[in-house]
């Protein structure tokens, strides 16, 4: 909310004639070439106003290899996130599902891209994803019987009697997911209740209510009353990310971000499914049809970054897409010229710390770059920073490294 939003900060430091309202929340800011979300030029001695519009004019700038892989298009969309009350239990579809829904539901999903995407974080980031070990669903299915209750007995069952069994898991696993997913309102309403109540009488009475996981229950019940969402947890790896440390969410992967700031890259999609945790739509079919029932511990979902070895100062995040790459830049304070090294791609450069100027061939005129300043980099362009800050400088880097 207001300036308690990393969001906002940035936006205020790349615009201090930005107004921010101290009682709204600022949740997003988008980087990139979507439809949806098209970046403003800044720069008023260029006849395009909008990122699209300049790429469409001068296609030649996202580099020959992206051009034609993505056919002129820019492959990715970058952003900030700043949640602070939980973003739903949702999938992104494969580009086969994707062009279906498309299709059929335009008005649900604008486009026909897939949308793998990652999450590093800035501050500690909590959320979750991919289905637990089995072992943990079976505990919370003994220990919580309202939640064996939507489940239902045979259900359970199976997925008791198919352990060691890879694909007689992930069979039951999804009977065990769906079951729950579709129960009547009426029905998970009142389970819900039921552990609510008995979770916060539990914590009153000062007894540990960690077998039912009651402090992230009670706390996604207070931001959705009723929501069939809330049970999910039994289900889902509850993912702690540190600063620098990041999720890779591929086609078909649950999960939901529940607090925290991030730097998030995806494919150039806004194609998502949700079923749980949200007031928007609800398509409960598709998500459980979809999903990727591959049980997995959390530990599994922290991604991870690779020093580059060209650059002491550079930290790889690349997933296993070629829709985007993302770089974090740690100028330390000792170094005061810094060259951010051209790559054959199209770039967003975003400041997280630290001020600088910036010099590259290809610009009209130096650039001032302050916190939640953002430049959009031409491929085989480099960017000569003279840094201004006595502590260094902290940057984040999208491109696609074909």
């Amino acid at each position: 909310i207001g300036l308690d939003s990393e969001v906002a900060k940035l936006v205020v430091g790349g615009d201090p004639l930005a107004v921010i309202e101290g009682d709204k929340p600022y949740a997003e800011l988008w980087m990139g070439a979507h439809p949806k979300g098209d970046a403003q030029i800044k720069d008023n001695r260029i006849a395009q106003t909008t990122l699209g519009q300049w790429i469409a004019h001068y296609p030649a700038c996202l580099g020959s290899k992206v051009k034609d892989a993505f056919q002129g298009q820019l492959p990715f969309l970058f952003k900030v996130l700043s949640v602070n009350t939980a973003l739903s239990i949702q999938a992104h579809p494969n580009k086969e599902l994707a062009a279906t829904l498309h299709a059929q539901f335009p008005e649900h999903y604008p486009d026909n891209n897939h949308k793998p995407e990652m999450a590093i974080a800035l501050t500690r980031f909590q959320g979750l994803c991919g289905f637990r070990p089995v072992d943990e669903i079976l505990g919370f299915l003994q220990a919580v019987p309202e939640f064996h209750a939507l489940v239902g007995r045979d259900a359970a069952e199976e997925l008791r009697s198919s352990v060691g069994d890879e694909v007689r898991t992930g069979r039951a696993l999804k009977k065990c997911f769906t079951k729950m997913m579709s129960c009547e309102k009426k029905v998970f309403v009142d389970e819900l209740n039921e552990l609510v109540k008995r979770v916060t009488q539990e914590g009153a009475a000062g007894k540990d209510t960690s077998s039912s996981n009651g402090d992230l229950l009670l706390r996604l019940h207070s931001q959705y009353p009723g929501d069939i969402g809330c049970f999910s947890i039994y289900f889902l790896n509850y993912v702690v990310l540190e600063p620098g440390q990041a999720m890779f969410l591929g086609a078909n992967e649950p999960h939901a971000y529940i607090y925290g700031d991030c730097i998030e890259c995806m494919a150039c999609s806004d194609n998502t499914v949700r079923a749980g945790l949200t007031r928007k739509y609800i398509d409960v079919n598709t998500l459980c049809e979809m999903l990727n029932y591959k049980p997995a511990s959390a530990s599994s979902k922290i991604f991870p970054c690779v020093s580059d070895p060209a650059d002491p100062c550079v930290t790889l995040y690349d997933p296993p897409v070629p829709d985007f790459t993302v770089m974090k830049i740690q100028v330390p304070a000792s170094v005061k010229d810094y060259t951010v090294a051209s790559v054959d791609s199209a770039s967003i450069l975003l400041v997280i710390e630290g001020d600088a100027t910036a010099t590259s061939a290809a610009a009209f005129s130096d650039v001032t770059m302050t916190r939640g300043g953002v430049l959009f980099v031409s491929a085989n362009e480099s960017v000569s920073l003279h840094v201004m800050s006595q502590s260094g400088m902290t940057l984040f880097r999208a491109c696609s490294l074909l």
